[in-house]
């Protein structure tokens, strides 16, 4: 036996079980991932920094779309100005921050994910490459269809300016707006995905999205209206109907995992009342 072995007045470190870690550990853990990622956006936002002007052009082609077609249409002229002496190099700051967190975005992504990952068994730490092939180009979709979005919105916006009447649209509100659009509807597209990181870990089971279907759809449409700035129900719809359609294949997912680890034959003791004995 093991302790026929020890020798008097030696103790043996105490061990743990596999892929369980101390909160001191995951503190560590977490600060290591904390400063990857934020090393990784800071390497991006010079970059960012560098090609602001091929950034910030690509940012201003919605609006000179939106401006042009409203001007055809409705006769209505609308010009980008900028306000302030140190206007221009905030405004250079914030597209760089925001052009960093979109270039790292695999990177912090996957440093989110690998903090999730001690968690799992070893046989489902094969979801590491499913999920670094997935989340940073769900990002990336997000990013772009927000982008093709957003001249159909901002038409829309601008052709309330009555005639007659020149519209200045602030460029720092402008490109604060856009870049709001931009990260929302990439963190939204990663919702989904995270959802079912939840799923692996244990804490989320595919009966329960069913139970709170209709209210998580609803949830979402609201969430929709409430995180897109631009208030115009076009905008709503591209982020809301993408975001339900990925949660339904979520919870599909979900299932096959409980299937798989034989969760859904476990019974659902939600459904039981307080005083009813589960059976256990």
């Amino acid at each position: 036996m093991a302790i026929a072995n020890r020798r008097p007045g030696k103790s043996t470190p105490p061990t743990t079980d596999e892929g369980q870690m101390s909160l001191a550990e995951h503190l560590r853990e977490l600060r290591r991932r904390l400063v990857i990622s934020i090393a990784t956006i800071f390497v991006g936002s010079v970059v960012g920094f560098i090609f602001y002007e091929e950034v910030s052009s690509l940012l201003t082609e919605p609006y000179r779309l939106s401006a042009d077609k409203v001007a055809k249409e409705q006769g209505v002229d609308s010009n980008a100005v900028i306000n302030g002496v140190a206007t221009p190099f905030l405004l250079q700051v914030k597209v760089a921050l925001v052009a960093g967190i979109v270039l790292a975005s695999p990177v912090w992504l996957y440093q989110i994910w690998a903090f999730i990952l001690p968690g799992l068994h070893r046989n489902e730490r094969k979801w590491t490459y499913i999920f670094m092939a997935i989340a940073g180009p769900l990002f990336l979709a997000g990013v772009a269809l927000g982008y093709y979005v957003l001249p159909k919105g901002l038409a829309v916006l601008i052709g309330f300016t009555p005639e007659d009447v020149t519209n200045l649209v602030d460029l720092n509100g402008y490109l604060v707006f856009i870049l709001r659009i931009l990260l929302v509807f990439g963190v939204s597209f990663e919702i989904p995905l995270f959802v079912i990181l939840l799923n692996l870990a244990g804490v989320l089971q595919a009966r329960q999205l069913a139970r709170w279907r209709s209210w998580i759809v609803f949830g979402t449409f609201i969430f929709a209206a409430v995180a897109t700035p631009s208030t115009d129900p076009i905008t709503m719809l591209f982020l809301a109907l993408p975001m339900t359609l990925l949660f339904l294949l979520s919870e599909v997912i979900a299932r096959v995992i409980d299937r798989r680890r034989g969760r859904d034959s476990e019974p659902d003791y939600a459904d039981y009342d307080d005083d009813t004995a589960s059976p256990i």
